[in-house]
């Protein structure tokens, strides 16, 4: 899926997101307000992984939604 759809319809894929990386809080949702660059960084600081690994979760996630 095209990144731009899911940053213009956040709110509605805030839920989805949280139930894959149920570490982000809502504040952090809240922050990210969809953009890529932050949601990255957010899973990288909670889960303690490699940019590259938390690039391929969010392909693997927006590909499934």
């Amino acid at each position: 899926m095209n990144w731009d759809i899911i940053e213009g319809k956040w709110n509605e894929y805030k839920g989805k997101a949280q139930a894959q990386w149920g570490k982000l809080t809502e504040d952090d949702l809240d922050v990210i307000q969809g953009r890529r660059v932050e949601l990255s960084g957010k899973i990288q600081q909670r889960y303690g992984l490699a940019k590259e690994e938390a690039e391929r979760q969010i392909d693997d996630w927006a590909h499934r939604h």
